[in-house]
C-alpha cells in the first residue's frame, strides 16, 4: 500500500529569488534519493511559501524494494583446498557477503555468493533519507544563527514530516519534526497541527497559507488584472516581477493605489522605474498604452483595512517620485552634452582612462563599422552622434539615483535636447540585450553603436587579463558577446571580428605584437564559444565543429553551418566527405602550396588540378556572396577526379619534386573545402 509523504521545512522570510531554485533542488534531490533506496513513488513535486519549502510525494510504497545479487568471489583453484573445503580467502569472501560458506555456489571456474536483501519499511529509511535532503540544499548565501555549527538559506523554526498520517521523527539543528507547522503570521491563530499529509494545502489554506506556488500566482493575476480593469486600465505584468511578488506573499490580496497627475509630465521610464523595480508595484496604461496616475500593489493578507494599506504605499511612492521630479529638473538646466563633460572624471575601468575617453573610441570604432556595412550619410552620421553622446546620461542625478534608466534617459534628454530620433534612440539600444530574452536593437545606428560599444568593453576588458572563468563574469562579457552574436545574426551584417579587435587595440595603444595576437585569439577563442551556444540545436553537432575554425565573419559562420547541414542530408554526401577527408589527411604532409604543372605525371593528377582551379573559382565567387550552399555544390565536382587519383597515383613518390608537388596539390584542395567546413569533422553513417 502507497500513502503521500509530506516534508515542510519551515524558515524565517527566504528572499524570493532564492525560492524557485530551492525548491527545483529539493525536487530532484528527494527524487534522486529515492531512488537509490529503491522507494516506488509515483510522483514527486515541490510547493513554496517565503516561510516554507514543501515536498511531497505521491504513491510512495511502504516498503523498500527486494534486490537480489549473484556476487563473484575467488576462483575455485583458491577457494577449496585439496579435500575440497574452504579455504581462508572463501571464508572471507563468504563472511563479507554475509552468507555461510557451504552456501557459495560454484559457477565457471568460480564460486558466487547469492546474496538477497529484504528491503526495509519505507518509514525507517525516511529518518535518515529527510534530514539528509535538508542538509543537502545548496543556497546563494547561507547563515548560522544561535551556537548551531550549521548552515542554511535562513533560520529552521520548524519542521513537518508526515507519512500518511505518520511523523518520521529526526531532528535538524535542534529542531524537531513533527506534524505542527505554522500559519500566516497576521492571519492566522499561530500554530496548528496538520492530521495526515494528504490534508496539508487544505490546512495551510485554513490557516491563511496558499501554498502552492502555482496556485497563488494564478490568484495573484487575476486579482491585478481584474482590480486594473476596475479602474479603467490594464495592468503591465512583466514575468519577473510576477515570480518575485508570488514568493513575498502566502495569502495574496492586490489593491490599487494613485498617484499625482503632475508626475505623468516626467518619462514614463521615470515613473514606471521606481514603481516597479523599488516598490514591486504594476503600472496601470490604458488601451493604447499610455501611463495612468495608478498602480497596484499585492498585499500579504486579506481584505481588512485596505485604505490604510493604500495611503502607506501611495505615500511611499510619492516620495520617490519627488526624487525623481527633482533629479530631472536638475538634470534639464544641462543639455546632454554638457552633461558630458563630467565623464571626465569618471574612470572607466583601471589604467583605462576615463568614460569620455571610451565615448571617443566608440566614435572612431562606430565610424569603422559604418564605413565597414556602408550605410548611408544619414545612418553613419546618427551612429557617430550616438556614439559621442552614448554615455552622458550616466552622470545625471536621476541616472545616478536610479542605475536601470542608463540609456532610457539619454534617450528621453536627447529628444529633449532636440536631437533626432535615430541619436536618440540609439542611445537606448547600443545597451541591448539588457539582459536574458531582451530584444535586439531595431535602428542602423543602435547597432552600430551598440557594436562598437560590446567589442570596446571585450578588449578593453580581457587587455586587463579580466577574461571571464567559471561562474564569475562580473562585467557581463558573455551576455554582450552572446548579445552581439545574435544581434550581427538577425541584421544579416557582414563585419569582419579580426578588424575590429585590430581597431579597438589601436584605439587603446595596445601595440606590442604578441599582446595582440593574443588579443585576437583570446576574443575569437570567447566569440567561437558563444557562436556554438547559438548553433547548439539548430543544427548537428558535428556540423557545428566543422564550421568554427574560422569565426572571423560571425554570421557567414551561421549560414556556412545550415549550407553542411543540408549538404550531408542529400544523397551521395558520404562519398564527397569521404573524398575531401582523404585529400585532407595527406594534405597535413604538406609544407607548401606551390604546384608546378611541369611536374604532373599522370593524366589523373593534371585531371584533378583542372577540375581544382575550376572548382576554386567557383567556390570563391560563391562565398563572395556568402551563397555556401552553392560553393558546396561546387566542391561536388572535386569528388570523382580526388578519387582516380588516389587510384592511380602514388603520393610519396621518392622524388621530392614531385611528391611536394602532389601534395602541395591536396593541401590547396584542402584549403578550398576549408572555406566551406572542415569536412574531418563530419561524423559520417
Amino acid at each position: 500500500m502507497s500513502k503521500r509523504l509530506l516534508l515542510e521545512i519551515g524558515t524565517e522570510e527566504v528572499p524570493a529569488h532564492v525560492m524557485p531554485g530551492i525548491l527545483k533542488e529539493l525536487a530532484e534531490k528527494a527524487e534522486k534519493a529515492l531512488q537509490e533506496q529503491r522507494i516506488g513513488f509515483s510522483s514527486v513535486r515541490t510547493v513554496g511559501t517565503p516561510r516554507r519549502s514543501a515536498l511531497l510525494v505521491e504513491g510512495l510504497e511502504e516498503r523498500q524494494a527486494d534486490i537480489s545479487s549473484e556476487n563473484r568471489g575467488p576462483s575455485v583453484q583458491i577457494a577449496f583446498d585439496a579435500d575440497g573445503n574452504p579455504t581462508k580467502a572463501a571464508q572471507g569472501f563468504a563472511r563479507g557477503q554475509k552468507v555461510d560458506p557451504k552456501d557459495l555456489v560454484v559457477k565457471d571456474g568460480y564460486v558466487y555468493a547469492m546474496v538477497h536483501e529484504e528491503g526495509k519499511a519505507t518509514a525507517e529509511l525516511l529518518q535518515s533519507i529527510l534530514p539528509e535532503l535538508i542538509c543537502g540544499l545548496s543556497f546563494p548565501n547561507s547563515m548560522r544563527w544561535a551556537d548551531l555549527d550549521f548552515k542554511f538559506i535562513r533560520p529552521l523554526r520548524w519542521m513537518v514530516a508526515l507519512y500518511g498520517s505518520e511523523v518520521i521523527p529526526f531532528e535538524v539543528a535542534e529542531v524537531p519534526s513533527g506534524r505542527v507547522s505554522r500559519g500566516h503570521r497576521f492571519l492566522s491563530q499561530g500554530d496548528f497541527e496538520i492530521a495526515d499529509a494528504e490534508s496539508y494545502e487544505k490546512a495551510c489554506e485554513e490557516q491563511f497559507v496558499i501554498v502552492d506556488q502555482e496556485r497563488r500566482k494564478a490568484m495573484i493575476r487575476e486579482q491585478i488584472e481584474k482590480t486594473a480593469k476596475d479602474h479603467g486600465g490594464v495592468a503591465e505584468i512583466t514575468e519577473d516581477l510576477l515570480e518575485e511578488v508570488l514568493y513575498l506573499v502566502e495569502y495574496p490580496t492586490a489593491l490599487c493605489g494613485k498617484f499625482e497627475e503632475k508626475y505623468l509630465k516626467l518619462p514614463a521610464e521615470a515613473v514606471i522605474t521606481p514603481m516597479r523595480d523599488h516598490q514591486r508595484y504594476f503600472p496601470v496604461k490604458t488601451e493604447a498604452g499610455a501611463l495612468l496616475p495608478l498602480f497596484i500593489t499585492v498585499r500579504n493578507g486579506g481584505s481588512d483595512y485596505l485604505d490604510v494599506v493604500q495611503h502607506g504605499n501611495e505615500r511611499v511612492l510619492k516620495a520617490r517620485l519627488e526624487d525623481a521630479q527633482f533629479f530631472f529638473d536638475e538634470d534639464r538646466k544641462k543639455s546632454l552634452e554638457e552633461h558630458r563633460e563630467k565623464l571626465k572624471t569618471v574612470v572607466f575601468q583601471e589604467g583605462l582612462g576615463s568614460v569620455y575617453e571610451k565615448t571617443e573610441r566608440l566614435q572612431k570604432l562606430a565610424e569603422k563599422i559604418s564605413d565597414a556595412l556602408g550605410v548611408s550619410a544619414e545612418d553613419k552620421e546618427a551612429a557617430l552622434r550616438a556614439a559621442l553622446l552614448s554615455k552622458a546620461d550616466l552622470v545625471t542625478g536621476m541616472v545616478t539615483e536610479f542605475t536601470e534608466l542608463q540609456g532610457i534617459m539619454g534617450r528621453e534628454y536627447a529628444r529633449l535636447d532636440g536631437e533626432s530620433e535615430a541619436v536618440a534612440l540609439a542611445i537606448d539600444e547600443h545597451y541591448m540585450p539588457r539582459f536574458a530574452g531582451d530584444k535586439q536593437p531595431q535602428t542602423v545606428a543602435g547597432r552600430i553603436v551598440s557594436v562598437a560599444d560590446k567589442i570596446d568593453n571585450l578588449v578593453a576588458t580581457f587587455s586587463r587579463g579580466l577574461i571571464p572563468t567559471g561562474s564569475q563574469d562580473p562585467f557581463a562579457l558573455r551576455r554582450q558577446a552572446l548579445g552581439l552574436v545574435n544581434m550581427l545574426v538577425e541584421a544579416k551584417y557582414q563585419l569582419s571580428l579580426r578588424e575590429l579587435v585590430d581597431t579597438a587595440m589601436d584605439l587603446l595603444s595596445i601595440t606590442d605584437a604578441r599582446a595582440r595576437a593574443k588579443m585576437q585569439q583570446d576574443v575569437s577563442d570567447f566569440m567561437r564559444l558563444r557562436l556554438k551556444n547559438v548553433l547548439a540545436g539548430k543544427v548537428r553537432y558535428d556540423v557545428v565543429d566543422a564550421v568554427l575554425a574560422d569565426v572571423d565573419d560571425l554570421y557567414a559562420v551561421t549560414l556556412r553551418a545550415q549550407a553542411v547541414e543540408d549538404f550531408i542530408r542529400r544523397e551521395q554526401s558520404e562519398k564527397f566527405v569521404q573524398a575531401f577527408v582523404r585529400a585532407g589527411n595527406l594534405a597535413k604532409k604538406a609544407e607548401s602550396t606551390a604546384i608546378d604543372e611541369a611536374l604532373f605525371q599522370t593524366d589523373e593528377e593534371k585531371a584533378l588540378f583542372a577540375a581544382f582551379r575550376t572548382a576554386g573559382k567557383t567556390v570563391t565567387e560563391f562565398t563572395s556572396k556568402r551563397d555556401f550552399s552553392g560553393a558546396a555544390e561546387a566542391l561536388t565536382a572535386l569528388a570523382a577526379p580526388i578519387d582516380a587519383f588516389f587510384d592511380a597515383v602514388m603520393v610519396m613518390d621518392p622524388d621530392e619534386n614531385i611528391r611536394n608537388n602532389r601534395l602541395g596539390l591536396l593541401k590547396s584542395i584542402h584549403l578550398l573545402t576549408n572555406q566551406v567546413a572542415d569536412f574531418s569533422r563530419i561524423v559520417l553513417g
